[in-house]
């Protein structure tokens, strides 16, 4: 038989996010998550889509990713899928930060791990845990083609223009300071298929894609090219997010340090896990907000007023690179189900050509759907992002001309 599955992972540092595919329908066999890996109250759910099996969920000590992997395997064989199978094409890893070299996925080897691990000064919190999955992985299919997709390698296309700070040259590149973009698997497959829900090839769209999570990031496609991005060296810059500043003079942090006498690791701490929406107000979760504003909360209010007048200034950016919109599409989970956020980040932009319907943008799914009335200039478009799914099939596309036959027991 032909080996068209592919294992997808996405390691993070105490959790191990999994999906089964089956390459041949794009299907999925199985989903889980492991999560505390290294606590004594370590949990794995696992999900057996193919059989229709009920969810299975444990707790107990997970000692590391080896361990978390094993389970995973082990649960994966009570469904008669797992990681020793030779049905197994292909391992597909998350990768956050693959610099300038890494364009394109990737099969992993020596030199590559070698680079990934250079890179950690850049992305100190997840290439480590990336690379800590890739090696237990290994080690536990060696003969298997192993493939790196990249965060950052979407974003690539960008022109120098877009990708250099205005800072020295020389420093910049010493230090490999640029802006790289994230969420790149997400843009991707969104762009795409805001392409295809109009009826177009991507090379024939222009598109802003907006992912809006706990994490948020903008982008500018033009012609299925990312031109520009609105996160940066890191995640932090950009759009207002969930615990994250997004856009901030330099000089607070000059301004903090001097004045506030807070150290290096306190002011990445606030930056990161202590602003945007929950620094704000309080709360991260966009529909906890909107409860809040609901009931007159000022706080919340305001919170969600910067929200979007940050997104505003994004979409309005974006189509001045652009020139020609066609569409912008709204992904993630905030991009996905949040009716009012859709329709305040358009407002008042109708000279653009942007406006939604209340009917429609009241209407919930899974499927990509327009929200802007018929005969709008620009489409609006609620996309659900599937990264997983992306990741499974740039993996695919990677290793399976080369896939062996696999021999039947």
């Amino acid at each position: 038989m032909t080996a068209t599955r592919v294992l997808v992972l996405n390691s993070g540092s105490s959790s191990v996010k999994y999906q089964l595919l089956d390459m041949r329908d794009s299907s999925r066999l199985a989903v889980g998550l492991v999560e505390r890996i290294g606590e004594e109250t370590s949990r794995l759910k696992h999900t057996p889509l193919a059989s229709g099996a009920k969810a299975r969920e444990w707790t107990g000590p997970i000692a590391d990713h080896d361990a978390a992997l094993k389970a995973v395997s082990a649960e994966l064989a009570k469904d008669g899928l797992g990681i020793d199978s030779p049905e197994l094409a292909a391992i597909g890893h998350r990768v956050v930060h693959g610099g300038k070299k890494f364009t394109e996925p990737t099969v992993i080897d020596d030199a590559v791990l070698a680079e990934i691990e250079r890179l950690i000064p850049v992305a100190p919190l997840h290439n480590p845990a990336n690379l800590t999955g890739i090696r237990t992985a290994m080690g536990l299919r060696p003969d298997l083609p192993q493939v790196a997709v990249f965060d950052t390698a979407f974003h690539t296309t960008m022109p120098e223009s877009a990708a250099r700070y205005a800072i020295d040259v020389e420093t910049a590149d010493r230090h490999r300071i640029r802006r790289y973009g994230f969420h790149g698997t997400s843009h991707a497959y969104v762009s795409r298929a805001t392409a295809k829900l109009l009826g177009k090839a991507p090379e024939d769209v222009n598109v802003i894609v907006l992912h809006l999570g706990n994490g948020a990031s903008a982008s500018a496609v033009r012609g299925g090219k990312c031109v520009d991005t609105s996160m940066g060296l890191t995640p932090l810059e950009g759009l207002v997010m969930g615990t994250r500043s997004g856009d901030t003079d330099p000089a607070v942090i000059f301004h903090l340090a001097r004045v506030g006498e807070m150290s290096i690791a306190e002011i990445d701490t606030l930056l990161n896990k202590k602003s945007g929406l929950i620094g704000l107000c309080g709360d991260n979760d966009m529909r906890e907000i909107r409860r809040r504003i609901d009931e007159g909360d000022e706080r919340a209010q305001l919170a969600f007023d910067i929200y979007i007048h940050r997104l505003k200034k994004y979409i309005g950016a974006y189509y001045a690179v652009l020139g020609r919109v066609d569409a912008i599409a709204f992904t993630a989970g905030v991009g996905e189900n949040a009716a009012p956020v859709r329709e305040a980040a358009v407002a008042g932009l109708d000279q653009l050509g942007l406006a939604v319907d209340a009917g429609l943008n009241a209407v919930r799914g899974d499927e990509p759907r327009l929200i802007s009335p018929p005969g709008a200039r620009v489409a609006v478009a609620v996309v659900p992002t599937d990264e997983e799914l992306e990741i499974a099939t740039q993996t695919y596309a990677l290793v399976g001309e080369n896939t062996v036959e696999a021999t039947a027991e």
